[in-house]
């Protein structure tokens, strides 16, 4: 039920990803004007998390859930009546209230599932992003086929049903709860303190693991409600065409969760992050560059052009495919990471990883589109996307190195022995040497000491 609701909530998160342009149109707004409304439906469902995660852990997750729903469900509602941009930027501030359920139910399932098992039980509750696409496939359909209806209490056909139709499911789900759930819950921060709960928000890595959630999370998010509008503009698809292709980068950075929870639980979450970054480094590099040439400037001062290239429709899908499937994975992985370091903290500590990672799809959006005016070429999305991945990866890989390094410290003269023709340093490397006559058995050694540390 939690999942259920989540996709839900997530599709009501992301409907402007669809049913921007056909507001874009009727209200004549602009690009960047209509990048802030998704912007802000992303900010206000990511501002909350933190509370939200932490109120989890102390009265429940099935109180929350259920309220949650109810009060998204009034300004789903109010969307299909908006008829200035001022209203519609308010209401889409409200709706993105939705967003914040993430927390409560990464908290809500890890109170119910053994440590052994919390990596795929919350890549499971985590696949509900895959309600981003929900809009994309029946959005199309409802607006081409319902324009000049109208229907009960007042409410027209065209995009306007669409959140109406929303507040609708959302009542539903919100009642399903309410019957589904077991009435008694798990509340594993009912007796700690607000001080108490809050404390490990201090620790660095927490921060850290906020990062690559904005990476893995936020990029995903922003790239839901950007790619529709990126390929009806540089690829000149109709909407239904752009919205099927979209769908094919949410589904697999969504149904990929599970898979990326179980390889968190059995190979590590460590390993799954350099999985996710290296292949997002790569997928990024080279849509940021769709097209191109190389120009030689010649001594003569001529210019000759080699290597002339130009992606097509097919490749550039694929590649956004493949960007999706590390995402999937790489969103399972970062959350493998909280209840292992801060198995008494989830809530807090997994809502202020969310709220980052949402808060990253907040400003994403709208960097995307002055990125595009200040370059003057659309593939800087993923010129973004590359830089921030960049960073995540580089700050990962010298945090391991400095546990390693701090863990083991005299093996550094081991795999990088001393300059021969030093007496002094010759003398330390042998009597390092006949300490640990088995080098092997000294490597195998502190590796188990860094894992335990670790």
């Amino acid at each position: 039920m939690s999942t259920t609701a989540f996709t839900v909530m997530f599709a009501v998160w992301m409907m402007f990803g669809i049913l921007g342009i056909p507001i874009q149109k009727e209200l004549g707004l602009s690009d960047v004007e209509l990048a802030w409304v998704s912007a802000v439906a992303i900010l206000n469902g990511s501002m909350w998390r933190l509370p939200a995660g932490m109120l989890t852990d102390r009265i429940g997750g099935r109180k929350v859930t259920i309220a949650m729903l109810f009060a998204t469900a009034v300004p789903a509602y109010l969307v299909s009546q908006a008829t200035s941009y001022l209203m519609l930027l308010m209401l889409a501030f409200l709706v993105g209230f939705a967003g914040n359920l993430f927390s409560v139910g990464i908290a809500w399932n890890a109170a119910w599932y053994p440590r052994e098992r919390q990596g795929f039980a919350l890549g499971v509750f985590g696949a509900g992003n895959v309600g981003a696409s929900v809009t994309k496939f029946i959005g199309p359909a409802i607006i081409t086929g319902t324009a000049g209806a109208t229907y009960a209490f007042g409410v027209e056909g065209g995009w306007r049903l669409v959140p109406a139709l929303y507040a609708v499911l959302l009542v539903v789900i919100a009642v399903l709860t309410w019957v589904v759930t077991p009435h008694h819950d798990q509340m594993p921060g009912r007796s700690q303190s607000i001080s108490t709960m809050l404390k490990p928000l201090g620790d660095i890595r927490v921060w850290r693991f906020g990062l690559y959630y904005v990476a893995v999370f936020g990029a995903y998010v922003a790239l839901s409600v950007w790619l529709p509008k990126y390929y009806v503009d540089n690829f000149g698809v109709d909407l239904w065409t752009a919205a099927l292709l979209t769908a094919t980068f949410i589904f697999p950075a969504s149904l990929l969760r599970p898979v990326g929870g179980w390889f968190s639980d059995t190979f590590g979450a460590r390993r799954g992050m350099y999985f996710t970054f290296t292949v997002m480094l790569v997928m990024s590099g080279l849509l940021m560059m769709p097209n191109g040439h190389l120009v030689i400037q010649q001594a003569d001062g001529s210019e000759t052009e080699h290597w002339n290239y130009s992606m097509g429709l097919v490749p550039f899908v694929i590649l956004v495919f493949l960007l999706g499937c590390a995402m999937g994975i790489g969103k399972a992985a970062v959350y493998k990471h909280i209840p292992e370091y801060f198995p008494r903290s989830v809530g807090p500590v997994g809502g202020l990883v969310g709220m980052l990672g949402g808060l990253g799809g907040f400003f994403l959006p709208p960097l995307f589109a002055y990125t595009k005016g200040w370059l003057g070429f659309a593939s800087s999305t993923f010129l973004v996307i590359f830089l921030l991945t960049l960073a995540c990866a580089l700050w990962m890989h010298w945090t391991v190195v400095h546990m390693l390094h701090e863990g083991s410290p005299h093996l550094s003269d081991y795999f990088e022995p001393p300059p021969a023709h030093n007496p002094d340093i010759d003398a330390v490397h042998t009597t390092s040497t006949d300490t640990h006559p088995n080098p092997a058995s000294t490597v195998d050694a502190e590796k188990q000491t860094t894992e335990a540390r670790a």
